[in-house]
């Protein structure tokens, strides 16, 4: 079986990679450079968060968190797990995934920052992307894929390339070979800071600025952020910068003194729902799997969608 991925971020990559392991002979097309896509830029810790549907999520995230622990573990480049802190101002339920993640518990007060009344500890994979997607790309070109640069607008463009399935993994551009006008940009934008020390992930998904996180790599921090949805100006906005940075220094006030590196902006795959699923409507003489609208989630349940599309695959 002859699979055309579309797409070298981070779903393409994982889904390629899951082809590949199961034996089908995989040419990847991909307009842009792995370290050009929106998946490079990302902060990359598992955390569910802004996808659909529930219950699927919910299976396709249980299955990343066991394959990037399995990966940390394994010290492959860029992936590791990270003790994480989320803060509350009120008091929050457990959240369903709470069952998925390791040592999982009730902050106490002493961890708690300035003003936060209540949060969660555990420990989930936190992902380097300019290290961990080279080292995919590597796995997948090593598995015997051949790679295609092409920027492509119409499926039936890939015929050269003799496809016995086809699978959508463009990310923004998959709405337009999928004639679905229900994909859309979230404007995405984090600053990249000197890390001071700092070894926990932090969030605050409600404070009153916007959404912040603190994400810490070897030798960086990654803040952010918003979801800016429908937004498609990539230019960085100096004043979300400020405010980003002010957030985040609510969460860890060691930051107060860090040195700005860069801010960077990139533009996530909406869609209300991730479209997985074999396209149904006979229009392609050649099977169609779409996946493609996993929005700010690409690294918390690409693994799990990669599956799926492995396991359609083998059944047509």
């Amino acid at each position: 079986m002859r699979a055309v991925v579309i797409g070298s971020g981070i779903v393409g990559l994982s889904t390629a990679f899951e082809l590949l392991r199961r034996g089908c002979e995989v040419v990847v097309v991909s307009a842009d450079e792995v370290r050009s896509t929106t998946s490079f830029l990302a902060a990359a810790v598992w955390f569910p968060t802004a996808a659909g549907p529930a219950d699927r999520v919910s299976a396709w995230s249980a299955e990343t968190f066991t394959q990037l622990e399995r990966l940390a573990r394994d010290e492959v480049p860029g992936a590791r797990m990270c003790k994480s802190l989320t803060v509350y101002r009120d008091e929050p339920e457990i959240p369903a995934w709470a069952g998925t993640v390791g040592e999982f518990r009730r902050a106490r007060a002493d961890e708690l920052p300035p003003h936060y009344r209540s949060g969660f500890r555990f420990t989930v994979p936190l992902i380097e992307m300019p290290v961990f997607l080279p080292w995919l790309e590597s796995q997948v070109r090593r598995g015997g894929a051949r790679w295609v640069r092409r920027t492509i607008r119409k499926l039936d463009e890939l015929d050269d390339l003799a496809p016995d399935v086809i699978v959508n993994c463009a990310g923004l551009r998959a709405g337009l070979l999928a004639d679905d006008a229900n994909v859309h940009p979230i404007r995405g934008q984090i600053v990249r800071v000197a890390n001071p020390g700092i070894s926990m992930s932090v969030r605050d998904e409600a404070h009153p600025l916007g959404r912040a996180y603190v994400h810490p790599r070897a030798d960086d921090c990654i803040l952010g952020g918003s979801l800016e949805v429908g937004a498609w100006d990539r230019t960085p906005d100096p004043q979300l910068t400020q405010s980003i940075l002010r957030r985040c220094r609510d969460l860890v006030p060691r930051l107060a003194d860090s040195t700005v590196l860069e801010t960077l902006v990139g533009l996530r795959p909406g869609r209300a729902e991730v479209r997985l699923e074999l396209d149904d409507t006979g229009s392609a003489p050649i099977p169609v799997i779409h996946n493609y609208g996993h929005g700010g989630s690409g690294v918390t349940i690409g693994y799990g969608c990669a599956r799926e599309v492995a396991a359609l695959v083998e059944s047509l």
